[in-house]
């Protein structure tokens, strides 16, 4: 199933269909077609405006202010990723920068709020440490923001969302902040309410608006990861909207 991802995924989709456009025959219909959509898709997702609309369409409102956090019992913020072997702390690995914008967010919520925080993430290719740890070092020696509950086993959201409930049970906590990017949490909400928490969105680093007239359709290798993590998250709720409606299904099925 992870293989099959990335295969949908930019920049291999792209390069598959420009194959597939080459052993059909690039002089023949078809594979003319299949290499011009292969190319053209690449560059169009490179585009600042096309990256932009993907991510927009993703995010929920912001937070509107520290009276949006009453009758929050925690803070639990969402891991986004490593860096292997980052000297500049001396910690190994290293939070990810999307991952730190988290940290960040988390910090200023409980400065404005003293809710205790979760961190959850735990290490999908076996590393040394769980990336929890690191995100509670970051937020202990960067931020001085301690952290009360380290989820260190979880591998994808919906895992961050199950171990991180069953902790949070064990404190009686129902009701969380939640933090993650902007185009990331909708997802995360749904995974989170699926294993039984009451969810205050707390999104960051929302999309930035394209720049004005021709610069806005430049293809730019920054906007084209922009436009794969937003697809990814497309694809992401996909599957979970698939996953309820077979849910669904059984759950009517089962009641005649």
């Amino acid at each position: 199933m992870e293989a099959l991802k990335y295969l949908l995924l930019p920049p291999v989709i792209n390069a598959l269909l420009i194959l597939a456009g080459l052993a059909a025959g690039a002089r023949r219909l078809t594979g003319g077609l299949l290499i011009a959509l292969g190319l053209a898709s690449l560059l169009v997702l490179a585009t600042p405006i096309a990256s932009h609309a993907l991510r927009q369409g993703l995010e929920p409102a912001p937070l509107p202010g520290p009276a949006s956090l009453r009758g929050v019992q925690a803070i639990v913020i969402l891991g986004g990723g490593r860096d292997y072997l980052a000297p500049e702390f001396g910690w190994g690995d290293a939070p990810s920068n999307p991952t730190w914008r988290r940290l960040a967010y988390g910090a200023h919520l409980h400065r404005g709020s003293g809710l205790p925080i979760l961190v959850s993430g735990g290490r999908v290719h076996d590393e040394h440490s769980a990336e929890a740890s690191l995100m509670a070092a970051a937020l202990r020696e960067v931020f001085e923001v301690p952290v009360r509950w380290l989820e260190g086993e979880s591998r994808n959201t919906a895992e961050n969302a199950r171990f991180s409930a069953a902790m949070l049970a064990d404190a009686n906590i129902e009701r969380v902040a939640l933090i993650s990017q902007a185009w990331h949490l909708p997802r995360a909400i749904a995974e989170f309410e699926r294993a039984g928490l009451a969810v205050v969105p707390a999104p960051t680093e929302f999309a930035s608006a394209p720049p004005p007239g021709l610069h806005g359709w430049i293809p730019r290798a920054y906007h084209l990861n922009e436009s794969t993590r937003a697809l990814h998250e497309w694809l992401g709720r996909g599957v979970l909207w698939v996953r309820e409606a077979l849910l669904e299904h059984r759950r009517g099925s089962a009641g005649t």
